[in-house]
């Protein structure tokens, strides 16, 4: 087979995928001038241009929020897992946009196969999908990378670990890890960057460092809880006559109290002699107020990702009316913004110049998560085809139904009529006037 049959599809040999060098170490890259085809050599650098802290607190004593100990938080935990959760679960369409503006779906692009079927050898669509939208909402960033074929066409998806962003000049590189434990260097074409809360366009930071204080409140009100409920608080402390009466009673009266202090088990109250005296310094639940504490903690992380309330399980002011009213707020204010995050730099990544340039882009099927009942749905579908806005070939193809025979002709309106000829409407008035 020739080069030119490999390239353009012709012959019966499938064409070699295309592999990039495999690094050794970090090295300059050549970077062609502008002024001619001769080249210069440029250093590469680290592209940390945004100095990502700790995640500490102002507070010195609070705990230091990062990704990985706001994860064993129920809130953080959940919000993330909603978010990436509900964004798997629904198919990414490839969608053109045609020069009349109507939005046709593209069905049949190779790009919907590895974002909603195999991404890549053994791993779903939708797995690699929820890992990345995971990562996003937890780290503010996450990493994919697109390995292509000789055509230059998108084959796999995979996921890389150990992802370092370089820059060189106005050009921008990724090395990473692949899955042969190989180090690969790629252009920013090659590499799904999702990032969030990014202030130069290629850092993304994490939502839980941009809110460390609030973060940190929450994590030291669960870590209080935590150790009110195993018992390593400090309780109390005991005030002890100088003298007694003997050592008998000296010594029997310490194990009583390390017996009230220790003792798990122990229920009853403890008898002192000598005039000692047991002297609390925990504060109950109800003095410090805890419960209150932990409601605001849930209310300030649901406000960093604008989760509704109902979402979190927080049905202490919620019905049926504002619940629903909720979850098209969560699809607008909260969703929306991930999906157009992801859609954005999915279609930079997947799609080829050409196609973007054609009108092709990428959008989440959100409008599944808003499925409503079977009554309603079937309502506003007879409505749609009285209207008439929709054929009933449409109606049907909206409900996963087969069309029927005549089914594409719009029905009139319940106060009109067609002539026979089916192409004018004309008033019912009219028309029994005239009989």
């Amino acid at each position: 087979m020739s080069i030119l049959s490999g390239l353009f599809g012709r012959g019966a040999g499938a064409a070699a995928p295309r592999l990039e060098p495999v690094l050794s170490a970090a090295g300059p890259v050549a970077v062609s001038t502008a002024g001619g085809p001769a080249g210069r050599m440029g250093t590469v650098s680290d592209a940390g241009w945004i100095p990502l802290d700790g995640g500490r607190s102002r507070v010195k004593n609070l705990p230091a929020a990062s990704p990985a100990s706001a994860e064993r938080q129920a809130t953080v935990f959940a919000c993330c897992n909603i978010i990436a959760g509900d964004l798997s679960k629904v198919r990414v369409h490839v969608m053109r946009r045609d020069a009349d503006g109507i939005e046709r779906r593209a069905a049949g692009h190779p790009v919907e196969t590895v974002l909603n079927v195999e991404a890549s050898e053994g791993l779903a669509g939708p797995v690699v999908r929820y890992a990345q939208a995971y990562a996003l909402a937890l780290q503010g960033e996450a990493f994919a990378w697109a390995r292509r074929s000789g055509r230059g066409e998108v084959e796999a998806l995979e996921l890389v670990q150990s992802v370092t962003p370089l820059r060189n000049g106005r050009r921008r590189f990724y090395e990473f890890t692949d899955a042969d434990d190989a180090r690969r260097r790629v252009m920013h074409r090659d590499m799904v960057h999702l990032r969030f809360g990014s202030l130069d366009g290629w850092r993304g930071r994490s939502p839980i460092r941009v809110a460390a204080d609030s973060v940190s409140l929450a994590l030291g009100g669960h870590d209080m809880a935590a150790r009110g409920v195993a018992g390593v608080a400090l309780k109390a402390y005991v005030a002890m006559p100088d003298f007694f009466r003997d050592e008998e009673t000296a010594e029997r009266t310490s194990r009583a109290v390390r017996r009230a202090l220790n003792d798990e088990d122990a229920r009853g109250i403890p008898m002192l002699e000598g005039g000692a005296m047991i002297r609390s310094l925990d504060l109950s639940p109800a003095d410090a107020q805890l419960l209150e504490l932990m409601k605001f903690n849930r209310e300030q992380v649901a406000a960093i990702y604008r989760m509704p309330p109902a979402k979190l399980q927080m049905l202490e002011h919620g019905v049926k009316a504002n619940s629903e009213q909720q979850a098209i707020d969560y699809r607008v204010d909260c969703l929306q913004t991930w999906a157009t995050l992801i859609e954005g730099q999915y279609a930079l990544t997947l799609l080829t110049e050409a196609e973007r340039r054609a009108g092709f882009f990428l959008r989440h099927n959100l409008d599944a998560l808003l499925r409503a009942t079977t009554k309603e749905r079937y309502d506003a579908l007879v409505k749609a085809t009285g209207g008439p806005i929709m054929t009933p070939n449409e109606a049907r193809r909206a409900d996963g139904l087969p069309p029927v025979p005549e089914g594409d002709r719009l029905y009139p309106p319940a106060n009109m009529t067609r002539e026979e000829d089916g192409d004018s409407p004309s008033g019912s008035q009219g028309q029994s006037s005239q009989t």
